[in-house]
């Protein structure tokens, strides 16, 4: 099914959308200090082109790192270039995204379609600091995260 879902979504724009991230990520690169919109963008290239059997997570529910200086340096700096990126490419992605959506939530056979379409709306306003990962990952990085917090909240040692 996931095949089949990402070769329809794909053909029926998938690659549109897919190219309008790697354009900004292409324009963010020339500028150097936009690396990190890069990245995020090429993420976004991925999921954008074939979402079925994928997942976005943040950056902290994989490597589980608390908040720590660097952590609060790389969140505020990234907090910085999604706003930058919301400003310019994020808002013609999310309003294509979204009128995407409701055009494939008009036929039953689309309604998949469409709540991949809303899913990556949201993604695309804030894009930086999310990694693509199969969705088994993201269920056991999730599953993990949450078995370490019952055992602190339990006062027990992980």
């Amino acid at each position: 099914m996931r095949f089949a879902g990402n070769v329809i979504w794909f053909v029926l724009g998938g690659f549109v959308t897919g190219l309008i991230w790697l354009v900004g990520a292409a324009v963010f690169a020339l500028t150097i200090i936009g690396l990190p919109l890069t990245r995020a963008a090429l993420e976004m290239a991925k999921m954008s082109a074939f979402p079925f059997g994928k997942e976005v997570v943040h950056v902290r529910e994989l490597d589980n790192r608390g908040l720590d200086a660097t952590t609060a340096v790389t969140g505020t700096v990234g907090f910085i270039f999604n706003v930058l990126w919301a400003l310019t490419f994020g808002l013609a992605l999310f309003f294509s995204y979204l009128v995407a959506g409701v055009l494939c939530c008009l036929t039953i056979i689309g309604i998949p379609f469409g709540l991949q379409a809303f899913k990556l709306a949201g993604l695309s306003l804030w894009p930086v600091g999310r990694r693509v990962v199969p969705i088994e990952v993201a269920r056991a990085a999730r599953e993990a995260n949450a078995q370490e917090r019952l055992a602190h909240y339990r006062g027990q040692a992980v």
